[in-house]
């Protein structure tokens, strides 16, 4: 694995994260415990299917989200539905009811699955609709799971996959994700965002020669979107990870699991290992670079401001408004208020929930 990473990765990460952009970075997010009734309910939801007249929905369904009282970002497209949502236990079955039964949605998402977290409170601030072209950003519009995607592989099954001699196998994610863990003897595309992965494809893939590709990513909707095109691009078999990392990770025991370090989650956890246990990972929030405990012994690395990994790249202007920010975030610390707008690991342009 490699050891540093081109801190622009993070920067330009426009694929899966918009949803995340307004979340509260000082909310825990819980997995594994179980929520009592005052417990908000995350839920991070996708679904690819035909949906030409996905405008017409977005005005219905921000009313309905906001009469319920939830917040969070929902991306819609021709393509689909993504993103990552919180309320009460009521208003996010509420919502699940909304789109698998309403009759204008005439069935699309009746079968939609989706991953739930849970939190103190709200982990988002206001609530969005958002029009896209793609419900992640790879580019190509044409290249539609709605129409031609490849074979889903159960976690259950995933090792006896990738143990083929004749598989090659992609990490659909970016390089700095990819630095801090990822399955072993797995390919790195040494992207920067997703909508540079067709480049690695054509770059990197040949369908005469890779005749079969097993490709993975965080939560899945990324690799899905990727095993539809290269199946476009005449490749003859192309498996992809059901459930992504995080499936694998939370149901293959450690002993049997050829997953290597730590898998990058866009929330306040910043990675996590198996059983989903939060990783030793923590966030640069000048770069968004994930650092460890020896990166925060450098001389380098100045809180909120920059890390070894970016502190000879920020211009005055940055390193002047980072330090400011962090004072206002040390400052709203101490008053027991809510935290300065300005800090946010994942306060970049984003494009849609991590996958």
């Amino acid at each position: 694995m490699p050891s540093s990473v081109n801190r622009a990765g993070l920067a330009a990460q426009a694929q899966n994260q918009e949803v995340d952009s307004d979340m509260n970075p000082n909310i825990n997010l819980n997995i594994n415990s179980r929520p009592d009734a005052e417990t908000t309910v995350v839920a991070a939801l996708y679904k690819f299917v035909d949906f030409p007249d996905f405008k017409a929905f977005k005005s219905p369904l921000y009313t309905f989200c906001v009469d319920q009282g939830i917040k969070g970002t929902l991306l819609l497209a021709a393509e689909g539905i993504n993103g990552t949502v919180a309320g009460s236990r009521a208003a996010i079955d509420a919502l699940l009811n909304y789109l698998r039964k309403t009759p204008a949605l005439e069935g699309r998402f009746c079968d939609i699955e989706h991953k739930e977290s849970f939190a103190s409170t709200n982990p988002f601030y206001r609530t969005k609709i958002k029009l896209k072209k793609e419900i992640v950003t790879l580019g190509v519009p044409e290249a539609s799971p709605a129409f031609c995607v490849g074979t889903y592989v159960d976690p259950c099954d995933w090792n006896q996959v990738i143990e083929d001699p004749d598989v090659i196998v992609i990490d659909t994610r970016n390089d700095y994700e990819y630095a801090i863990g990822s399955f072993k003897g797995a390919i790195n595309p040494d992207t920067r965002s997703f909508r540079q992965f067709p480049a690695f494809v054509e770059k990197a893939c040949d369908p005469s020669k890779h005749k079969k590709v097993a490709m993975f990513c965080t939560g899945g909707i990324r690799c899905e979107k990727a095993s539809s095109l290269m199946l476009q691009q005449g490749f003859e078999t192309v498996y992809h990870l059901k459930g992504g990392i995080l499936k694998y990770l939370e149901e293959v025991p450690e002993e049997q699991s050829l997953w290597q370090g730590e898998c990058f989650v866009f929330d306040n956890r910043v990675a996590v290992t198996h059983g989903l246990k939060e990783g030793r990972y923590d966030l640069c929030h000048g770069c968004r670079h994930p650092i460890d405990a020896d990166d925060k012994q450098s001389p380098h690395y100045q809180e909120g401001v920059c890390c070894p990994h970016c502190h000879d790249t920020l211009t005055d202007e940055q390193r002047a408004r980072f330090t400011e920010r962090q004072k206002q975030i040390e400052l709203a610390k101490r008053r027991n208020e809510v935290p300065h707008l300005g800090y946010n690991p994942r306060q970049v342009k984003r494009g849609e929930q991590q996958g």
